[in-house]
């Protein structure tokens, strides 16, 4: 290379640096400097703490969170929060400059509709709530719940697999299969769900009957055992709940009853506290929700496009087939010979649409209007239109509510 050659590749060399400096000297005076360091805040507003089951299931999901975005995010939460102080705390979250707020309980969710008309900016996502698509509808808040009915019906299987073990042992009689359900109101959320665990239960233990007792209230520990008890004493083989202690496990564990008694849970697993009647529980899985949604904050996009479910307008639902549900360990040392095949078979007819749970030879009825019925030889759509269930009918003749 001769030095006229090299003379111009030096200035080659330094046209290409020169215009490099230009490029990043540009981008630097025309980028706002927090752009690539935007933190978004979330707040969590829970009903408990990590002592009840249902939102220790909640907190899991915020872990995942933090995990999956790191220093991206900054989690605030508060604990225990009373449903009539809820306003207070959403607007000091929202106050706080936090971009998006979950509340995970049915008691925030008109409080949260609410307070989201006075932060447009900030998004509002509510689980198991039911309002998101009513007039009026609010851009920023949102609405979302796993298909819980479907892990329910699938721990009925293992349930009604169990007492007709025990029929067949000869240690209850046909008519002994009596299903105990401690629910804490008589809400469709609560009624769908003890519906497609009582008709799994049929599935497998044809005989099987249930009785069910509310508690009026979502979390008590001490009301929670005294129903488990009660039911217990009535004869009760197997016990169940939609309420968010594990006190009803702990009665089945510390029972004195003169006839063997199980227990399957809800949101978390109970073996720990019940391991010799803990059968098997299921739970909703929040993560997947709640991951897409601060996801699509963080990059600046639409909720509802990020996230993978059924989606209506601004209410998100899945079951088995996204993720949003799961079952809790199976406890080996009690469950019925072949339980864990029937819970896989179960959980894969779920996802290819092949099991129809509300179905069947039965009449429902609304408790609250007798003249609202619903006969299940006809399914009933659960939901098919909205994430929060809609079942809100008792069966006749073979579910009865105790005072």
């Amino acid at each position: 290379m001769n030095s006229r050659e090299k003379e111009n590749l030096i200035w080659v060399i330094l046209a290409a640096l020169i215009c490099v400096g230009i490029f990043y000297v540009y981008h630097f005076l025309t980028t706002d400097p927090g752009e690539d360091e935007r933190i978004v805040r979330v707040g969590f507003v829970l009903d408990g703490d990590e002592s009840t089951p249902y939102s220790e299931n909640f907190i899991r999901a915020i872990e995942i969170l933090k995990l999956e975005y790191g220093d991206r995010i900054n989690v605030i939460i508060r604990y225990n929060v009373p449903y009539e102080e809820a306003g207070d705390v959403l607007k000091e979250l929202a106050d706080m400059e936090c971009n998006i707020i979950f509340t995970n309980s049915y008691g925030y969710g008109e409080t949260a509709k609410e307070i989201a008309k006075e932060y447009p900016d900030v998004e509002f996502c509510e689980a198991t709530c039911d309002n998101a698509n009513e007039a009026p509808v609010v851009k920023n808040y949102h609405t979302f719940m796993g298909r819980i009915y479907e892990g329910r019906y699938i721990c009925g299987l293992v349930a009604g697999m169990k007492m007709q073990e025990m029929i067949d042992k000869g240690k209850i009689e046909a008519d002994e299969a009596v299903i105990g359900y401690v629910g804490a109101y008589p809400y469709a959320e609560v009624i769908s769900g003890y519906t497609a665990f009582f008709l799994g239960a049929r599935q497998t233990c044809p005989s099987a009957t249930m009785r069910v007792r509310y508690t009026n209230t979502w979390t008590s520990y001490m009301k929670e055992k005294e129903i488990a008890a009660e039911l217990i004493d009535e004869g009760c083989v197997i016990i169940s709940q939609h309420s968010d202690t594990v006190g009803p496990a702990v009665t089945c564990e510390n029972s004195d009853a003169g006839h063997p008694v199980y227990h399957v849970g809800y949101n978390q697993d109970m073996i720990d506290v019940a391991p010799t009647t803990s059968l098997i529980g299921a739970r909703i899985d929040w993560a997947p929700y709640i991951c897409a949604a601060v996801g699509a904050v963080v990059e600046n996009e639409d909720i509802e496009s990020q996230i993978k479910a059924d989606v209506h307008g601004n209410d998100s639902g899945a079951g088995f087939d996204q993720g949003w549900v799961s079952m809790l360990e199976l406890n080996a040392a009690i469950a019925p010979e072949g339980s864990a095949e029937v819970i896989d078979k179960a959980i894969e007819d779920m996802k290819a649409g092949k099991v129809h749970v509300f179905k069947g030879d039965y009449i429902g009825m609304n408790p609250d209007d007798p003249h609202d019925t619903w006969d299940l030889n006809t399914e009933y759509p659960e939901n098919r239109e909205a994430s929060a269930p809609g079942f809100h009918y008792v069966l006749t003749k073979v579910i009865t509510i105790e005072e």
